[in-house]
């Protein structure tokens, strides 16, 4: 059976279903998110539409509306979805009304590995590919490459290649359902596979989908245009929408690669950017020169890429 390795590392926790020594699945859960199962006391800060309820300083939406309580009546809500980055109103989280008492998420089981660790198992299993696949929105596979986009609609995956065109529709409905599970991605996606004319190998590329990407799930059937749409639940940002906020995501995966560089004193260098969430964020680079056992200093070097920073010692 595959098994889950959780790391607490600096500003997120990092979650791996291992399955043969590969990640098959996986989860970012950054810090200070109000993770989805999570019942909390809040207050009706609008009836809506939308329904709007406020705990801690953080609004949630309320799709099912409010159950007919006033402004201001104090009610438990249960988050459904988490927060999801960008600044516009739907990205909110989301939570229903509840009458069952206020409680933290349940946790995800699986093994806590030590962080940092000599060892790094995370990136024995392909954490680091992981990262930049999620990063780039790309992913090759023997024939083709995905190219995953998300909108305001939908994850949009768009699978192209050099093999014939029924072969490749089979390989990357396989590998897209293998990349959505990677991803950790939900809520509704749209898949464009090569056009096919020939409804028997449109339905194995359907069956292919099936059997790569574990229940529960909706799809429709692939049309003669190559276009599937699947369904998930859709619990929190994938992979792919936490690396858009680009300064703290780099900023995070900055953290980890340093965590594990040699001990003592250390320069970050990064895009400015990344230097100006980290200055920010001292707390982090707290944590991070305790780990080290040796003092962080930040640089900014305007001529990097966001995924170009490093670690030197200071």
């Amino acid at each position: 059976m595959p098994d889950w390795l959780i790391e607490r590392g600096i500003g997120e926790t990092r979650a791996a279903l291992v399955e043969d020594g590969r990640i098959i699945e996986a989860r970012i859960l950054v810090d200070g998110t109000t993770r989805a199962g999570t019942r909390v006391t809040a207050r009706f800060k609008s009836l809506g539409p939308p329904a709007i309820a406020e705990a801690a300083g953080e609004e949630f939406l309320l799709p099912k509306g409010a159950r007919g309580d006033s402004e201001g009546a104090a009610i438990v809500i249960e988050v459904t979805r988490e927060s999801i980055p960008g600044t516009e109103h739907w990205k909110r989280p989301r939570a229903i009304v509840t009458d069952e008492p206020a409680r933290e998420a349940p946790l995800l089981a699986g093994e806590a590995v030590p962080f940092p660790s000599p060892s790094d198992p995370l990136a024995a299993a392909g954490w680091l590919d992981l990262i930049e696949d999620a990063r780039n929105g790309i992913v090759r596979f023997p024939g083709g490459e995905l190219r995953i986009e998300p909108t305001a609609a939908m994850t949009l995956i768009d699978v192209d290649g050099y093999l014939p065109a029924e072969e490749l529709a089979v390989a990357g409905a396989t590998e897209a359902a293998r990349a959505i599970r990677r991803l950790d991605i939900g809520g509704s996606i749209g898949i464009d596979l090569p056009s096919s004319g020939n409804k028997a190998a449109r339905q194995q590329a359907a069956a292919a989908i099936d059997a790569a990407l574990p229940q529960p799930f909706e799809r429709t059937a692939v049309n003669g245009f190559g276009f599937v749409q699947i369904v998930r639940p859709r619990l929190r940002a994938s992979l792919v929408e936490l690396a858009r906020d680009r300064a703290a995501f780099e900023g995070r995966a900055l953290l980890r690669r340093a965590a594990f560089d040699k001990p003592g004193a250390m320069r970050l260098v990064a895009h400015p950017a990344v230097i100006k969430l980290l200055e920010a964020r001292s707390d982090w680079t707290a944590e991070l020169a305790r780990q080290v056992g040796g003092a962080v200093e930040l640089r900014a070097d305007a001529s990097l890429p966001m995924s170009g920073a490093y670690a030197e010692k200071a």
